[in-house]
């Protein structure tokens, strides 16, 4: 190859799939299109050389929300797939048991969340389901979202 003065690089697609194309301009000002995989081995396009297309980003998933309040004796339960849970413990205590875990106490004026970031096509949601169990006394607030 010439010496460059000059050096693009474009990721085009051809009927193999994505390759590199590497513009130059030589000292005569020419320019010059060199083909290479994309781990820069030499490559011949085959085909119709184009623009690669951006992978369709998927479609945002419907989320269902739900929020109950226990007053006093009873038990709050989240199936396990939510994808996010919260706690608020206005009085008393709550008791938290999370995929048949042990019982932990949470005393009034503690929030607690667990979530997830991506679901939809990423598929993630909680594994686990929530058991939030109050006594006489005891006031709280469960909110949970669940793709639908």
């Amino acid at each position: 190859m010439a010496a460059s003065r000059d050096l693009e690089y474009e990721v085009l697609c051809d009927d193999n799939g994505a390759f590199l194309r590497r513009y130059t301009v030589d000292d005569t000002g020419v320019l010059v299109p060199e083909d290479a995989t994309l781990d820069g081995a030499d490559y011949a396009a085959v085909g119709t050389v184009r623009r690669c297309e951006a992978p369709a980003a998927p479609p945002n998933p419907v989320l269902d929300g739900t929020l109950q309040r226990q007053a006093g004796a009873g038990t709050v339960t989240v199936p396990a797939g939510a994808r996010s849970v919260t706690l608020v413990v206005l009085t008393g205590t709550a008791v938290v048991a999370i995929g048949g875990g042990a019982a932990v106490p949470v005393p009034a004026g503690t929030s607690l969340t667990w979530g997830v970031d991506r679901g939809g096509d990423a598929g993630e949601s909680l594994q686990d389901a929530y058991a939030f169990t109050g006594v006489a006394g005891s006031d709280f607030l469960v909110s949970s979202t669940r793709e639908v």
